[in-house]
């Protein structure tokens, strides 16, 4: 049975309620609205080109020499790192707002079917691209043992 006290209450609605709460986060929380985690890491892909792959990665505003890419083992580790320019005693005070990630980013990845010493790497335009040549799958030779 419905409760016919509830059914006729009034509930205050504000038209301005949306508004006011993109302010409120956008002004008030940046890293609330504009996702953490999005800056966590850079977005990379990975196409077969056949006696290859190529590896693409994202790194908008990074020069080539905040970019590290090391090998070890079957393991290759991409690390990039912005610096903060907030220290800089001529800015210090000016800024309204500061939205642009610094910090260290890094991924991994699998080398295990990749011939390590013959990658190559180009940076240009925010994009670093790695040719990554495949190793020769081994034929397998299959042979047939003598019961003694």
């Amino acid at each position: 049975m419905l409760n016919r006290k509830n059914r006729n209450a009034l509930v205050g609605y504000n038209p301005f309620r949306e508004i006011d709460s993109f302010e409120k986060n956008f002004f008030d929380d940046p890293f609330g609205f504009f996702e953490s985690h999005a800056i966590e890491e850079f977005k990379t892909d990975i196409t077969d080109e056949g006696d290859s792959y190529k590896l693409e990665a994202d790194l908008p505003g990074f020069s080539k020499g905040d970019i590290n890419i090391d090998i070890n083992g079957d393991n290759m580790t991409i690390r990039a790192e912005r610096h903060s320019e907030h220290e800089d005693k001529d800015k210090h005070g000016k800024y309204i707002r500061c939205e642009r990630s610094y910090g260290s980013y890094s991924r991994s990845f699998d080398l295990s079917n990749v011939k390590a010493d013959e990658i190559t790497a180009k940076y240009d335009n925010g994009v670093l691209t790695l040719n990554l040549p495949k190793k020769q799958k081994e034929k397998e030779t299959g042979r047939r043992l003598e019961i003694e």
